[in-house]
C-alpha cells in the first residue's frame, strides 16, 4: 500500500495524484467523454497532417501554421490524458517525481506555443487579406520557418524555470497533488519553503504570453475587420470574411476557456474543486480536439480534400 502522508523528505521519489477527490465512484462515467474526445484529437489532427502533406496546393504558409498547431495538439494532449485514464481505470495514481515535473514542463511549454501559433496564423490572415499582393513575398517558407524557431524557443525557455525551481524546493509536507495531473501550482504548494519566487514567476508568464498575443490577434482582427466592410459588395465581404472564420473559431475556443480557468483559479475561492478540475482539463483538452474539427469543416481546401480522401476509400 501507497503511503500517501510520507513527511519529512526533501526529494520525494514520486507524488500521488488523486484526480478529481469526491467524484472518484464516477470516474469510469467521467473517463468516456476524456477518452473519447482524446481518440477524436488523435485522429483529426494526424488527418490533418496527412492532408497537407499529401496535397501540394496546400503547401502555403497558414496550412505551416496549421501543421504546427495539430503536432501542438497532438503533444499536448498525449501529456495529459494518458495518465488521467490510468487513474480513472486502474487507479495508478502513482508518479516519478522527475516525471511529474516533465509532465508539467511538456504541459505549459506546448500551451505557450499553441498560443503563439494562434498569433502566427493571426499575422497570416492579416497579410492575406490586408495587404494580398505582398503575402507570398513577405510570408516566404524561410520567415515562417522562423516563426515556428521563435514559437518554439518562447515556449521552451519561458516555461523552463517551472520545473527548475519545483526541483529546488525541499518538499516535507505530504506528495499528493489533488489534481489529474502535475499542476505547477499545486506541485510547488506542497513545498516547505517561500514559493513566492514560483508564484510570482508564474504569474509573470501568464502577462508575457496572453497580454501581447492577444493584443495582437485582436488588433489583426480589428485591421482584418476593417478591410473586410471596406470592399465593394456583399458577396465579397462574405466570401473573405469565410476565409477567416474558422481561426476566430479556434482563438476563441482556446483563449475564452484559458480566461475562465485563470480567474477561477485565482478569484474563486468558493468555487468546489472537482469543478475546477474539470474546468482545466476541458480548457486544456478541448482546443485539441475542436481545432481540426473547425479546420476540416471551415476550410474549404481541407474540407474538399478530405472528402475526396473518404470517397477514395468508400470506391
Amino acid at each position: 500500500m501507497l503511503d500517501i502522508n510520507t513527511t519529512n523528505f526533501t526529494n520525494p521519489s514520486s507524488f500521488i495524484l488523486l484526480g478529481i477527490p469526491g467524484l472518484e465512484a464516477a470516474y469510469i462515467w467521467i473517463s468516456i467523454p476524456f477518452c473519447a474526445m482524446y481518440a477524436i484529437a488523435i485522429l483529426g489532427n494526424f488527418i490533418i497532417l496527412l492532408i497537407i502533406r499529401k496535397e501540394p496546393s496546400l503547401h502555403a504558409p497558414m496550412y505551416y501554421f496549421l501543421c504546427m498547431l495539430a503536432i501542438t495538439d497532438l503533444v499536448l494532449s498525449t501529456s495529459i490524458l494518458p495518465k488521467m485514464l490510468s487513474i480513472f481505470w486502474f487507479n495508478s495514481r502513482e508518479i516519478d517525481f522527475s516525471s511529474c515535473l516533465t509532465q508539467m514542463y511538456f504541459i505549459y511549454c506546448f500551451t505557450v506555443m499553441e498560443s503563439g501559433i494562434l498569433v502566427a496564423l493571426a499575422l497570416d490572415r492579416y497579410v492575406a487579406i490586408c495587404d494580398p499582393l505582398r503575402h507570398s513575398t513577405i510570408l516566404t517558407n524561410p520567415v515562417v520557418v522562423k516563426i515556428g524557431l521563435a514559437v518554439l524557443l518562447r515556449g521552451a525557455l519561458l516555461i523552463l524555470p517551472f520545473p527548475t525551481l519545483a526541483r529546488r524546493w525541499p518538499y516535507c509536507r505530504t506528495n499528493v497533488i489533488a489534481h489529474t495531473y502535475c499542476e505547477h501550482l499545486a506541485v510547488v504548494k506542497l513545498a516547505c519553503a517561500n514559493i513566492s519566487l514560483s508564484s510570482y514567476y508564474g504569474l509573470l508568464v501568464l502577462l508575457l504570453v496572453n497580454v501581447p498575443d492577444v493584443s495582437f490577434i485582436t488588433l489583426s482582427y480589428i485591421q482584418i475587420l476593417r478591410a473586410i466592410f471596406s470592399l465593394p459588395t456583399k458577396e465579397a465581404r462574405i466570401k473573405t470574411f469565410g476565409t477567416c472564420s474558422s481561426h476566430l473559431c479556434v482563438i476563441l475556443a482556446f483563449y475564452i476557456p484559458c480566461l475562465f480557468s485563470s480567474l477561477t483559479y485565482r478569484f474563486g475561492h468558493n468555487v468546489p474543486l472537482h469543478f475546477h478540475i474539470i474546468t482545466v482539463n476541458m480548457y486544456l483538452l478541448v482546443p485539441p480536439l475542436l481545432n481540426p474539427i473547425i479546420y476540416g469543416v471551415r476550410t474549404k481546401q481541407i474540407r474538399h480534400r478530405l472528402i475526396q480522401l473518404f470517397s477514395h476509400k468508400g470506391t
